[in-house]
This record gives structure tokens, sequence and C-alpha cells, in this order.
């Protein structure tokens, strides 16, 4: 593979639904830039993007692959991304390398959730985009119908740059094209221009003239050629509709089938044409320390490049994809991470295409790359020249709702768990796992079932560590609501030295986790002992009455006791006190608490009844209520801890996965007498 200078390089994040065709598109490519002799099939498991065996296995992908094209002396560095949203940090690294964004809607199934989602992103961080009308080969394709069903949803700025054309019996044959008002047919992977036919000229001239209209209002220049009726030069055309688009006010839409190859090298022109390079972009600005840096774009300028996605395979290694951010990068043994301020040996540079690895001597601003053997680079570290540190934003990725205990089958992968959870979170950093310190369990917590099912089938192809999960346990308390005054005695006869504590304990609810005082007076507990007294009560309080849950909120005050003067010791008022906290918790109005969680939750309008009574049912309340930028119900709520495990699960089934939400811990209340009755005796009957 040659080296590309930046103005000729394209870099394209592939969005949409899930089995909308973007790894189909990617097929497609190679197969007409000649890099691929025969163009895969997804469900046959047989494409360069979706390599892993996760992939083949569900006939979906679950990670960003990269696929770089060259067609006619421009390089396409398309990033497909998985469609499942449970992969969405997939779509953040993806975005974070490319300039511009391919939206790729299936014609049979219409606007899904998956497109509304990336189009939502899209337009937050106006993102250049080209929509791609897909699998147009397939039979009763309602065409009219679903363009007003785009315009109406995502705007009047779409813009359809081609008219389809069908033959005698419906089925889609070829387009007429906008811009330059040409017929082509399309047939056996070839296109052809025809005469153009005259029941096209009408909606030819109309969309054209609405074209132009976009064209004009990106230059006062153009804008009065408009009114006066003069026609735009080919030059004019092409950089008014880059303006625009760059502008945020204009959406081509393209059309045609990525299985048969039909406009794919229009949908490449395109590309080529209108979507920016990385020299058209603002200049990248990064920090060292405190300062500022802005780089340039020349290739003069100090190496900096951001790593947007990891590789960890038993057989490739580690591998660190990167997008060159200034400068360029020549073969190097060494490369310096300015994130972890460390030197780092590498295995060479080379071009990613898919599972393939293509030595290049050199990467250019803007170009896509990977390295390997980098032990200690991350996804969102800055890679630079050392002499020259710079540091870039991080990618910031969202934190996961969806969680499950998790445990090996075989003992013997107990220690193996923990590393190899370590190198899959290398390539996914959405999801987390740790062990919860109080319920003693591991817990993994991710965006979906679909995120933790592959990460699973991952342990298993990779680590070959089976593994089993389960719902995690609540990390319940306890306190008291009540007051007590109690007496812990502890005596101890052996024939040798006996033992002998003996406290007087006053209990009661406080604020405060746990609040130890002493009132005695006169010496009827020496003050030696006061460690020790307190020592037992703090040890104590790790396995409440009820049912063995740690104690909370409690204020106990040692006012009175006794002691032997020569069986007393440190262990026996230790014990003594022990005894005082079972007996004083028992008389003091124990009681069970459960942790309460604070909930974000965003949904379409049309879904709030259905989710605030299922909150309803979840024992949550709803606190308050709000409209965002997009139209969506935002909804602040307060719900247990135990009611929320799965919540990511229904209420993707509620909106049609269409809602999304957050939560975080909130404080600990008190569990109904009904519910708390059930827990304890659950809990008891395990003992």
């Amino acid at each position: 593979m040659k080296v590309y200078s930046p103005e000729n390089i394209r870099n394209i994040a592939l969005l949409g639904h899930s089995s909308s065709g973007k790894t189909t598109l990617t097929e497609a490519a190679l197969f007409l830039s000649g890099a691929i002799t025969r163009q895969g099939i997804v469900d046959d498991g047989n494409t360069v993007s979706d390599f892993a065996q996760e992939e083949i296995e569900r006939g979906v992908s679950i990670g960003t692959t990269s696929i770089p094209v060259e067609y006619e002396d421009i390089k396409y560095n398309f990033l497909d991304t998985p469609g499942y949203f449970d992969f969405i940090g997939e779509m953040y690294g993806a975005k974070r390398a490319s300039e511009s964004t391919v939206l790729i809607i299936d014609a049979t199934s219409g606007i899904e959730v998956g497109t509304e989602k990336s189009w939502n992103n899209l337009e937050k961080y106006n993102t250049p985009r080209i929509i791609f009308l897909n699998k147009m080969d397939k039979d009763d394709i309602k065409y009219d119908e679903l363009i007003d069903e785009i315009r109406s949803r995502f705007g009047e700025k779409v813009m359809p740059f081609s008219l389809p054309t069908f033959d005698e019996n419906g089925k889609f044959n070829g387009y007429v094209a906008i811009t330059n008002g040409k017929q082509y047919l399309v047939e056996n992977r070839k296109t052809t221009e025809v005469e153009l036919e005259d029941k096209y000229k009408d909606d030819l001239e109309s969309l054209k003239d609405q074209i132009y209209e976009k064209i004009a209002e990106t230059d006062e220049r153009l804008l009065d050629k408009y009114f006066n009726g003069e026609e735009f030069t080919a030059e004019e055309i092409k950089t008014g509709i880059k303006g625009s688009i760059a502008a945020g006010d204009l959406v081509p839409l393209a059309m045609g089938s990525a299985s048969k190859n039909y406009n794919i090298d229009r949908l490449l022109g395109f590309i080529k044409d209108y979507m920016p390079s990385p020299m058209d972009v603002e200049n990248p600005v990064g920090k060292n320390g405190d300062e500022e840096i802005t780089r340039g774009k020349e290739l003069s300028e100090p190496f900096s490049a951001v790593v947007f996605k990891t590789i960890v395979d038993p057989y490739m290694g580690k591998l660190s994809l990167f997008r060159v951010i200034s400068g360029s990068l020549e073969e190097s043994n060494e490369l310096y991470n300015a994130t972890k301020d460390k030197l780092e040996r590498s295995g060479g540079i080379f071009v990613l295409r898919g599972k393939e690895q293509i030595k290049v001597p050199r990467l250019t601003v803007g170009d896509i790359g990977a390295t390997s053997r980098l032990a200690s680079t991350e996804t969102g570290d800055t890679l630079c020249d050392e002499e020259n540190v710079i540091i870039y934003e991080t990618i910031e990725y969202p934190k996961p709702t969806l969680f499950s205990c998790i445990t090996t089958k075989s003992r013997d992968d107990e220690d193996k768990l923990a590393m190899a959870f370590r190198k899959l979170r290398e390539e996914d950093p959405t999801f987390i796992f740790e062990r919860n310190e109080e319920t003693k369990e591991l817990v993994i917590g991710g965006q979906g079932n679909m995120q933790i099912r592959g990460l699973i089938d991952k342990l298993k192809n990779k680590f070959d560590i089976e593994v089993e999960l389960k719902v995690p346990k609540v990390a319940y308390r306890e306190t008291i609501k009540g007051k007590s005054d109690v007496q812990g005695r502890h005596k101890k006869q052996s024939g040798g030295a006996g033992q002998f504590g003996d406290v007087h304990i006053r209990f009661e609810p406080c604020d405060e986790e746990f609040i130890f005082e002493e009132e005695v007076f006169g010496g009827s507990v020496p003050r030696n002992y006061f460690p020790a007294v307190e020592k037992g009560l703090v040890e104590s309080k790790l396995e409440g009455v009820l049912a063995g849950y740690p104690v909370v909120n409690f204020k106990a005050t040692l006012y009175d006791g006794s002691h032997h003067p020569v069986d007393s010791n440190e262990m026996a008022f230790k014990i003594a006190a022990t005894l005082a906290f079972r007996k004083g918790m028992e008389e003091a109005k124990p009681i069970l608490l459960e942790p309460i969680m604070n909930l974000r939750i965003v949904i379409p309008d049309e879904y709030m009844g259905d989710v605030m009574g299922d909150m309803n049912k979840r024992r949550g309340r709803i606190m308050g209520m709000e409209q965002d930028s997009e139209g969506n119900q935002i909804l602040s709520a307060e719900a247990p801890h135990s009611e929320l495990f799965e919540y990511a699960i229904d209420l993707k089934a509620m909106t049609q996965s269409r809602g999304d939400f957050q939560m975080e811990f909130l404080r600990y209340e008190e569990v109904p007498k009904d519910i708390s009755d059930k827990i304890i005796a659950e809990k008891n009957s395990k003992k």
C-alpha cells in the first residue's frame, strides 16, 4: 500500500442500524477496488470486516474494523462499526478517528432505532454526512414513502442526489444523477449511461433547483447568480455542495445495493468530492500541562496521534489503532506515550484491513494506521514526538447500566479470569469488572445483554475460560430505630488464669456511620481497655443481627462496667463488647436498609406512560421531568437497587431500544417490612 498525502485521504465512519449493510458496503468497495476477487457475505462468515469468531457465529459486527480502500488515487479509510448500541463505545472511537460519516439505511426497513440514534449523534456534533439508502434491489421498495419519512424525521436538508429508475416489473435498475442530469442503467455490477427518459425530467429539475438553492446560500455571489437565473459552473457546484455539507445545511442521499455492488462507485465519488479530507478540518488542539497547543497540518509539524481502538488477540497479539493528528510517522521501533509518560517499544507500523496487516513505510497526517506490542498504551492515549509533547482530550465513554455476578465453572480458572478481563477491557473500555467488597462477588457491568454475552464468548474462545452469570447480591445494610441499654459480661474460668470483662453500653441511632464514646467514671473499666471495647464493636458491626449485613448509623456509649485485677485483659473486654452489641442491636428495633439509586432516564414522549408505570412497580419515585433539545423526556427518578439489575434490558423492551438511562448511588433507605421479612428469612435459611 502506497503512502497517501492528506488531501487524498478520506476517513469515514459507517453508522446505522444492525443489518443495514455496513459490512457488506465495505466488501463491495473492496471488490470494486480490486483488493478482493470475490465479495464476501455476512451470513457465510467470509467478510474481511467481520473476522472475529464471535462475529462469524452471530452474523453481526461487535467491534469497529478498519477497512482501507484504494480507489482512483483516493484512500478511503472506512471504519465499520457495530449496529447494536450495546457496543456504542465503538462508535465513539470510530468518530474520533474520522471526519465524516455514511449513515446507512435499509430501504426495506426504513428508519430504525439505530438510524435514529446515529442521526442524533451526528446532529449533536454537526458531523458532515451522507445517507446511503441500501438494498434498493429488494422487492416492494416504496421509495416515495421512504423519502417522505426520512425528510419528515430528519428535515428538509436531506436531499436526494439521485432519482431511482425501475423496470416494467417495478425492480430497481438504475438512477438519474441530479447534478449532471444523466440517466444510468445498472446491471451485472456495471453502470451504463442511457438516454434520459421524459418521465423523470420534472422531478429532476425540481430536485436540481432545491440543491442549487442550498449551494447559493453558501456564498453571496452564488446567491446573486441563482436569483439572476445564471448557471453555476461545475467547480461552483462542487464547492457549494461541500460547503453546505460542512456547515450542516445539506445531507446528500445516495442509493444503491451493497450486495449487488450497485452505485458503490458513485458513493465513493460522493465521498471524494463532498466529504472533508484531513486538510479541511480545524487544526487540532491539545495540551502540555496547562499550556494549550495548536498543531498545523503541514507534514513538517511534530508527529502526534491518538489511539482510538485496541485489539487483543491470542494470535495477533495486542494491536493499537491510531489516527495521525499531526506530522507523519515513519518506521520506528519506539513510540512515546505522552498520556502515560512512557517510551514504548513497538512492532513497527502497518495498516490493518480486517485482520490483515499491510506494511507501510510512512503514515501522514490524517491517515489511520496500527502498531503492535505497546504494553502500556490504552485506547484514548496520545502518541507523539518525545521532544514535542502534546496530549489530546481522551474519549469519554458512557457508564455501565447492566450488571451481573460472574463465577467460573472451574476453580482453576479463577486466577486467569482477572487477567483475561484486563485484556478484554483494553479492547472495550465501556465495561467494568470488579470485586464488590461488601457482597464479596465478582461483578461485570456493561451497556447491555448483547455486550456482556459477547464478552463471555470471548472469554471462552480466546482464553478458554467458561463462566456463569447470575443476578448480583444487593449490598443491604442494617441499622437501629430505637435505643437500648445493655450489659455485656464475659467470664471464663479454666483452672489457671481466667478471663473477665464486663461492660454497660447504650446504643442509639445517629447520622454518622459509627460513633464510639465513653463516659466511665471511677475506673470501673480501666482506660487501657477502651480500645478493646471499641475494636469489639467495630468487628461486630460487620454482621448485623437481622440477616448478617453490616450495621451503620449508630452510636455506642460505654458508661460503666467492672473488671478483675488478674483475669481481665483486652480479649475479655473485646468479647464482652461483642456480647453487648448483639443484645443491644436486638433491643434497639433493628431494621434493614437498601441502597437507593438516582436515575436519569431519557425517552421519547410516547413511552412516558409505560416507563412511569413500570417505575412505580419497581417501588420507584419520579422526582421530576424536563424536555431535552431533541424533544425527548428526561425523567429524574429514585428506585431501590434491587429492582434495577436488569432495567437496561427492560427499558429497551419498553421503548423499542429508544430509551437510555444512567444511574448512581444516592443513599440508603428502610426496606418495607413485607420485603424485609422475605430477605431476612431467605438469608437466614442459607446459614
